[in-house]
């Protein structure tokens, strides 16, 4: 089972609780929650509420390679809503570097590509979700771990840039870095008896998510190195013979935590290996945030967030 570990500012979803005792009954009730959420997903069964399950048609679809256009368009044009999103998204200013308009769903996906469609494809869900009546009072938490969301894919693709990863899939992974996280949320707000373990399930979640996050993508066929990325991202310690997709979204969800408002602007990475495989210095943890503070806005508009 994860390791329990105390909140370190990596995230912001748990800080803003009181902080009454909790009691043994209470975390007791957490932890069994927390197994069974495991247990599920170890016996192949993903349980997301309110998740459009058109988004995993669309990841498997666009995972042959002989067919995934033609049926990645014809998924996506049941859903008319999804694929106003995925054509504003192929028409926006972060992705359309030609400036040419897009105007049908077969271009709008050859151009975005795999990764970004399923980046739009996510977007989509979190909205739904979000407006969801059963999800009502997760909507806050949601609201803000998708712009954490955000903001650690475009710090992911920059860092991905320096090195041989693909910076579309290393976008995607910080996009879903915290799918845990938002597993376990919307699990908990959709049961009856969410009262009984509600708030050391705040206390306990850091140091679960990454672990069922990466049991989530493990289930729905994502590659490997993207469940492995998201299954270490807590692992300062982590090594690597080259730098890879873990090295990248280690680092870039140590810059997102510092990217918010009131984050440490100076970035203490001696202690943190990726960076050093990464070749990360100072000043340029310094430039890379003031980049992604100029770009954070259009993405989100390209998402439709």
């Amino acid at each position: 089972m994860p390791k329990e570990q105390p909140f370190t500012g990596a995230t912001r979803t748990a800080a803003n609780h009181d902080a009454r005792i909790v009691t043994p009954g209470e975390r007791a009730g957490a932890l069994e929650f927390l197994q069974g959420l495991c247990e599920e997903m170890s016996e192949g069964k993903v349980n997301l509420p309110c998740f459009p399950d058109v988004v995993v048609r669309i990841r498997k679809a666009l995972d042959d390679p002989e067919t995934h256009i033609a049926q990645t368009v014809k998924i996506v044009g049941t859903e008319p809503r999804l694929a106003a999103r995925i054509l504003q998204t192929a028409n926006s200013v972060v992705f359309n570097h030609s400036g040419k308009p897009v105007l049908d769903l077969r271009t709008a996906i050859a151009r975005l590509g795999t990764r970004l469609v399923q980046s739009s494809a996510m977007a989509f869900a979190v909205q739904q979700m979000r407006m969801a009546p059963l999800l009502k009072s997760a909507g806050g938490p949601l609201k803000m771990l998708w712009e954490e969301s955000i903001s650690a894919a475009a710090l992911c693709q920059l860092l991905a840039r320096r090195t041989t990863v693909n910076p579309d899939e290393a976008f995607l992974t910080g996009l879903l870095h915290g799918i845990g996280r938002l597993y376990i949320m919307v699990r908990a707000a959709s049961d009856p008896g969410k009262a009984r373990y509600e708030r050391p399930l705040i206390e306990l979640i850091d140091g679960w998510h990454p672990t069922i996050g990466k049991m989530v993508l493990e289930n729905w066929g994502f590659p490997e190195a993207m469940a492995a990325a998201i299954g270490q991202q807590q692992n300062y310690g982590y090594t690597s013979k080259a730098e890879d997709l873990t090295d990248i979204l280690i680092a870039g969800l140590v810059l997102a935590a510092a990217a918010r408002p009131g984050g440490a602007r100076v970035i203490e990475g001696a202690e943190i290996r990726p960076f050093a495989r990464l070749g990360l210095r100072a000043e340029e943890c310094r430039a890379m945030l003031a980049v992604t503070a100029r770009h954070i806005g259009a993405l989100r508009g390209a998402l439709g967030c």
